[in-house]
């Protein structure tokens, strides 16, 4: 009796964890719709560097740049794989030799912001946009923050690909397309969105 009793209350405790994994992921279907507005790129970059400060983060500026988009949900976007970008590189270099460098790049029709860290790099094959995909030990991430990022990605009808292997650090592209509304240059890169034998999430 002991025995089963002891059974009972594993299976209520995993239930509960069960449970709460699902209420997680639920409200992460649940995304509210983006409220498009004129957004400046270089200042929604900038802004969002600035606020990490346990190692430098470098900007590459791109163009000026205005599209329409969700500040809010883009700044949610962005804090994610900053820092997850950030706590990769401390993983591998004390706080003064960390590097994170984040960029943009545009041409008339798409916008695309890169984050590269040096950190460890992840291991081929595995799906980091997966809800409750985490590389943190137990307890110390949800697993949600990669989720999360791809579901406002796909919300403002972008893609998003990852280039990472063990060792090399990692390298997140962000492409959001055909909602540009001014590049204020005449010689932007044109890119387009990821073709081939890229990976696309």
């Amino acid at each position: 009796r002991k025995d089963v009793e002891e059974g009972l209350e594993i299976i209520g405790k995993r239930s509960e964890e069960l449970s709460r994994f699902i209420a997680a992921y639920t409200k992460l279907t649940r995304l509210p719709e983006p409220v498009f507005n004129d957004m400046n790129v270089r200042a929604w970059i900038q802004h969002v560097a600035g606020l990490e400060t346990r190692v430098t983060v470098t900007v590459h500026p791109g163009p000026a740049v205005t599209i329409q988009a969700d500040r809010g949900q883009l700044d949610q976007l962005l804090i994610n794989l900053l820092a997850n970008a950030v706590e990769a590189s401390l993983e591998t270099h004390a706080q003064a030799d960390g590097q994170v460098i984040i960029g943009w790049s545009a041409d008339k029709k798409s916008l695309r912001v890169w984050i590269d860290d040096d950190g460890p790099g992840l291991n081929e094959g595995r799906d980091v946009f997966v809800p409750f995909f985490t590389t943190k030990e137990q307890g110390q991430g949800t697993g949600m923050g990669l989720a999360v990022v791809h579901g406002i990605v796909k919300s403002h009808g972008g893609t998003i690909t990852v280039d990472s292997s063990p060792d090399r650090g990692t390298r997140f592209d962000v492409y959001l397309p055909a909602i540009s509304k001014r590049v204020e240059t005449d010689d932007a890169p044109s890119f387009g969105l990821p073709r081939g034998d890229e990976r696309i999430l």
